[in-house]
């Protein structure tokens, strides 16, 4: 754990320095992205490597499904609640 707080300090410190460069902001941008996308890729890498992940999918993905589709319905009820009690003009 040591490690990653020492790398994110090191990353702010780098980022406090250069933040007033566009050409830095864009690079890393692009890097972040990349990187998003590669780790997406190696997490699939895994799951479909895994025997068992990959025999109860049907389950999983059921799962899966349930919780997205409530998890998306609460935001979305919390953020409508939210705007009408502090945000909506009366």
């Amino acid at each position: 754990m040591i490690i990653v707080l020492v790398l994110m300090g090191f990353g702010i410190t780098i980022g406090w320095i250069f933040h007033s460069k566009e050409k830095f902001i864009k690079l890393t941008g692009f890097l972040t992205n990349w990187s998003i996308y590669l780790l997406l890729f190696l997490l699939g890498l895994s799951v479909g490597a895994n025997e068992k992940i990959v025999a109860n999918f049907d389950k999983i993905g059921l799962l899966a499904i349930s919780l997205t589709l409530f998890a998306v319905g609460g935001s979305i009820l919390c953020a409508w609640l939210v705007y009408h009690l502090f945000f909506k003009n009366k």
